[in-house]
């Protein structure tokens, strides 16, 4: 290790894989490392892909002055978390090749560092569509920091400490998450959104210059050779699918041909990276990983886990503050719950270690769901405390569900094919997110726009309501002024109802993953070697 630890053991020589599993990093046992060199790996490694998490619901605090300010729509500005998400799916699947290429040192080293760079870009914005720019480049430069980061963990720590070592790193990435939108929200409200992303830099270079001092240089071996069929062929499908869920409610879905086209684009690439996948010597990534039972429904199950995960933090933030009337710092309050909830929940499942993870996968849904019926019951008088109290919630099922949900992911695959297995894991994750997102949001804008032309009906010389002053107040169709009061409280009652389909979009996913969790298959040696 460079450093104080020139002199040590090599640290990072990690068992990556190139695309087709070939040994491409040198990989001492987790035993050659002392307990010191262990927990310095942890820390730096956890700030590495903290600064990641953190900016993504930093980033969902400000949507409400980045709206004002960029002068954009709700589904508009939405497009900075999903382009952002959809970035990192899309780079995601190759890190196992970057890795293997260049290093994992050097690939999170750079991650880490043109992280930074984007993170001030987006501080500098002056668009809606530079910031999305911006944005993109940032979720593919952090892309690497997770998968990367929890395999490395995974080889650093024995295999008896797995489930402890999740537990770990999933509690201290919600510390950014938690923290970070409190004071993006007060900053913003302060000195403007710009200071929201600004604020994350410092923490930014200190990660670089640890990731630089703590991990020492790999040993690469083979030269891995990248599948750019397999590549090209995923991120087009992957793009063509967001950009027709993004853009599909506002061209009228199928009547525009921008819509036909990129829905063509996606089925068509979709279909040529699964031949590909399945005919080719050396694939980007290998099918044949699905054999494993195990593997398979942890896929499902993360992308419904990210499907769930983000939605309610962009969809909370536009309803608050817009048509409730809270302000930016109570948005971030809001969020910094979640991560406070999903703290309590790594450390709980931490604690639950020895027990059957298909249990706490169960209860994590199960919280999960209670959330959304939760969710489904706020209207526009609803109290600061209580949605505290429901972003907590939400925050408990996320810990409780992660650390089981990895763990029964790759209880039974092979050591030799974490790399390529976690890419395809997270790119999972970060496509639900970013394809739930999208549809919330259009279904918010489709049943407000419903909703609102049907109120309007009743807005008539013809309803008694009118007739009755003590009924009607402030809202009469007698005055430009009255008429106008009347159509914004019937703007915000109609989206309302438009959030409220949404919340019940993110229940019924919530219920449908639960038969799912106890078709795993555990070891039995499971609960002591992991």
């Amino acid at each position: 290790m460079s450093g104080k630890y020139s002199g040590a053991k090599r640290v990072i020589r990690y068992g990556a894989t190139d695309m087709a599993g070939a040994s491409a990093v040198e990989a001492p046992g987790a035993g050659d490392l002392t307990v010191t060199q262990r927990a310095l790996v942890l820390i730096v490694v956890t700030l590495a892909t903290t600064i990641y998490t953190a900016t993504v619901l930093i980033s969902s605090a400000l949507l409400p002055q980045l709206q004002g300010a960029l002068n954009a729509t709700q589904d508009e500005v939405s497009w900075v978390m999903t382009f952002n998400i959809l970035a990192t799916a899309v780079a995601t699947p190759a890190t196992g090749y970057l890795a293997a290429r260049f290093g994992r040192r050097t690939t999170m080293l750079w991650g880490a560092g043109l992280f930074a760079a984007s993170t001030f870009m987006c501080g500098a914005s002056n668009s809606l569509e530079e910031l999305i720019f911006w944005r993109i480049v940032q979720g593919a430069a952090g892309a690497p920091l997770i998968p990367l980061g929890q395999t490395i963990l995974l080889d650093t720590f024995p295999a008896r400490q797995h489930g402890m070592v999740i537990a770990v790193f999933g509690m201290a990435n919600m510390i950014g998450p938690a923290i970070g939108p409190l004071f993006a929200g007060e900053i913003a409200e302060a000195f403007g959104w710009r200071w929201g992303f600004w604020m994350v830099l410092p923490v930014a270079f200190v990660t670089c210059a640890g990731l630089a001092i703590i991990l020492e240089r790999d040993r690469v071996g083979l030269k891995p050779r990248l599948d750019w069929t397999g590549f090209l062929t995923l991120s087009i499908a992957v793009a063509a699918a967001q950009l027709v869920v993004s853009r599909g409610q506002r061209l009228d879905w199928f009547d525009s041909s921008e819509i036909v086209i990129a829905t063509f684009v996606a089925v068509l690439a979709l279909y040529l990276f699964v031949v590909h996948s399945l005919t080719a010597e050396r694939p980007f990534i290998r099918l044949g990983l699905l054999r494993d039972r195990n593997y398979a429904l942890g896929l499902m199950l993360v992308t419904s886990f990210g499907m769930l995960n983000f939605a309610p933090i962009v969809l909370l933030p536009p309803l608050l503050q817009t048509h409730a009337g809270f302000p930016d710092s109570a948005i971030g309050e809001i969020v910094s719950w979640r991560g406070i909830g999903a703290g309590i929940g790594f450390f709980v499942a931490m604690l639950m270690g020895r027990i059957d993870p298909r249990i706490t996968l169960t209860l994590g849904g199960l919280m999960q769901t209670a959330a959304g019926l939760w969710l489904m019951t706020f209207n526009l008088t609803t109290g600061l405390d209580e949605i505290n109290l429901n972003s907590a919630l939400q925050g408990i099922a996320v810990g409780f569900a992660w650390v089981p949900m990895t763990v029964i992911t790759f209880a039974t695959l092979p050591s030799a094919d974490r790399p390529e297995a976690m890419s395809m894991f997270h790119l999972l994750r970060n496509f639900g997110s970013s394809l739930f997102i999208s549809v919330a949001v259009a279904e918010v804008v489709r049943a407000s726009g419903v909703n609102y032309a049907r109120l309007a009906e009743y807005v008539s010389v013809y309803n008694p309501s009118f007739d009755m002053p003590w009924v009607s107040g402030a809202w009469s169709i007698e005055s430009v002024t009255g008429l106008a009061r009347l159509s914004r409280e019937m703007t915000r009652q109609a989206a309302m109802m438009g959030y409220g389909n949404a919340f019940l979009l993110y229940t019924i996913v919530s219920a449908a993953v639960l038969p799912l969790c106890f078709f795993a298959r555990m070891p039995r040696t499971a609960g002591s070697s992991r």
